[in-house]
C-alpha cells in the first residue's frame, strides 16, 4: 500500500527523578550527600531507510512514545539513559510540525538521522546541589519531560526524471516499456492514483530513476483532481518529461494540452514552472500525429520534442537516450530546481520567560520555563520549594507580580496549582 502522508503525536521520554540520598557507614553517619542524578528520556529520531518507498508503516502507530530514564540512586549512581526510538522513513520525506506549520527537516539522503522530539534530561541528585554555603542538601529534582509534537509526515519521490501530462495520454505504458515496473494501465482517466518508480537503463550504461506520477486536469494546482497529490512529487524530480498525445486518440488538441499543463505547474509555483522540460510527442501511430506535430512546433519552436509510439515501443529508446543527456546537462549546471534542504530547517526561536496574566481568582504565571521548572520540582522536600520559590524571584516573576499590582496573599496559579503570594 503506497501511502504518502500521515500525522503522528510524538512524545519523547521523560528524564529519570534525581536521589536524595546520604552516604551512611557504621558508626560514621551523615558523610555528605551521594544522591545521582536521573538518567535521559528517549529521543525520538527519525532515519532514512532506502529500501522503504512507502509511509504505511507509520499509519497505525497515532502516537508513539518514548520510554522514561532510569532514577538515580545512592552512592552517586547515575540513572541510565533510555534506549531512542528510531523510525525508519523512505528518502523524501519531509516533517512538519503540525501547531506550528514550520517544515522541521527534509530527510533525502540514506541513513541520516533527526531529532524531531528530544528525550528530558535526568533530574539532579542532591549531591549536585551541594555548595559551600549549603554542604548537605536534602533536595533533588525531578526529571524533565519529553518533547511532545504532533507531526505530519510528507513522502515526495525522489526521481531524477518525472511524467507529467494529462490522464489517458501513456504515461503508464511508456514507463511500462522503459523498465522493470509494472504501473496499472487501463482505458480510463485517473488509472494511476499513486506515482509509479522505474529504473531505466540504457546500452551505454547510464541509468536514471523516472516517476509515473498521478494525471493532471485542470485546476490542479488550487486541488482538483488529484490535484496536490500529483504536484508535490513533481517537486523533487530534475527534468519534466511532459507526455502528450499528439495523435489526438480522443480527440483533444495537443497545443492546448500544454498549455493547460504548464498553466498549473505556473500556478503551483515552488520552483517547478522553471525546472528544465522536454516535450515526448506520444501516439505517431496515430494518422493524426504528424499534422498535429508540425502545428505544435510551429507554435512552441524551442522547446525539446521527442516522437515516440509507446504501444508499439518506436522511438522510445531514443527519446531515453535525449533525456539522459539532458539530465546530465541539468546535474552538471545545477539547475535541479529543487525547493527543499538536505539539513534541518528549524531553527531554535527564544520566547519569553513566562506571561503573567489577571484572572478571577488570582493571577495566572505560565510559560514553557516556568512549566519547565514546576514539574521538575520535588514539592515533597522543604528545599526543594524554597528553591522553586527562588529561581521565580531570580527570573523577575515576584517583581513582575508587584508591578502588575498583586497583594500579600494573592492567589498564583502555576500549573494548576494554587500558591499564595508573600511580598
Amino acid at each position: 500500500m503506497f501511502v504518502d502522508e500521515i500525522t503522528v503525536k510524538l512524545i519523547a521520554g521523560k528524564g529519570g527523578d534525581g536521589c536524595t540520598s546520604f552516604h551512611h557507614e557504621k558508626c560514621m553517619p551523615n558523610l555528605g550527600p551521594d544522591g545521582g542524578n536521573g538518567g535521559r528520556g528517549a529521543n525520538i529520531i527519525f532515519e532514512v531507510d532506502k529500501s522503504l518507498n512507502t509511509l504505511v508503516d507509520l499509519r497505525y502507530n497515532k502516537i508513539i512514545k518514548g520510554d522514561k530514564g532510569e532514577n538515580g540512586k545512592g552512592s552517586n549512581r547515575t540513572g541510565a539513559d533510555a534506549k531512542d526510538v528510531l523510525i525508519k522513513v523512505p528518502e523524501g520525506t519531509t516533517i512538519i510540525d503540525n501547531k506550528t506549520k514550520k517544515v522541521l527537516a527534509d530527510l533525502v539522503k540514506d541513513k541520516e538521522q533527526f531529532i524531531v522530539c528530544r528525550g528530558g534530561r535526568g533530574g539532579r541528585g542532591n549531591k549536585a546541589f551541594a555548595t559551600h554555603d549549603n554542604p548537605t542538601p536534602k533536595m533533588s529534582e525531578k526529571g524533565e519531560l519529553g518533547e511532545e509534537k504532533e507531526i505530519k509526515c510528507e513522502l515526495k519521490v525522489l526521481a531524477d526524471v518525472g511524467l507529467i501530462g494529462l490522464p489517458s495520454v501513456g504515461k503508464s505504458t511508456l514507463l511500462s516499456v522503459i523498465s522493470a515496473s509494472k504501473p496499472k494501465i487501463a482505458a480510463y482517466h485517473f488509472t494511476t492514483l499513486n506515482p509509479n518508480l522505474g529504473v531505466v537503463k540504457l546500452k551505454d550504461h547510464r541509468s536514471f530513476i523516472m516517476a509515473d506520477l498521478p494525471g493532471l486536469i485542470e485546476g490542479a494546482s488550487a486541488g482538483l483532481g488529484l490535484g496536490l497529490k500529483f504536484l508535490k512529487h513533481a517537486q523533487r524530480t530534475k527534468i519534466l518529461a511532459h507526455v502528450i498525445d499528439m495523435g489526438s486518440y480522443e480527440g483533444r488538441n495537443p497545443i492546448d494540452d500544454y498549455k493547460i499543463i504548464r498553466r498549473e505547474l505556473i500556478n503551483y509555483g515552488r520552483g517547478l514552472e522553471n525546472k528544465r522540460q522536454v516535450i515526448i510527442a506520444n501516439k505517431k501511430d496515430l494518422p493524426d500525429f504528424a499534422v498535429n506535430l508540425e502545428k505544435f512546433k510551429r507554435e512552441f519552436p524551442n522547446l525539446d520534442i521527442l516522437e515516440i509510439s509507446a504501444e508499439y515501443n518506436d522511438g522510445v529508446e531514443e527519446a531515453m537516450i535525449k533525456i539522459a543527456d539532458i539530465l546530465d546537462e541539468v546535474k552538471s549546471s545545477n539547475e535541479d530546481n529543487l525547493d527543499y534542504e538536505t539539513e534541518i530547517i528549524y531553527k531554535y526561536e527564544e520566547t519569553k520567560p513566562f506571561t503573567i496574566t489577571k484572572v478571577a481568582d488570582g493571577w495566572l504565571v505560565s510559560g514553557d520555563k516556568i512549566k519547565k521548572l514546576f514539574n521538575m520540582t520535588k514539592f515533597s522536600e522543604d528545599e526543594s520549594v524554597l528553591h522553586f520559590a527562588n529561581k521565580l524571584r531570580k527570573m523577575g516573576v515576584e517583581d513582575e507580580l508587584l508591578r502588575l499590582g498583586a497583594k500579600k496573599d494573592d492567589n498564583i496559579i502555576i500549573e494548576g496549582y494554587v500558591f499564595n503570594f508573600k511580598e
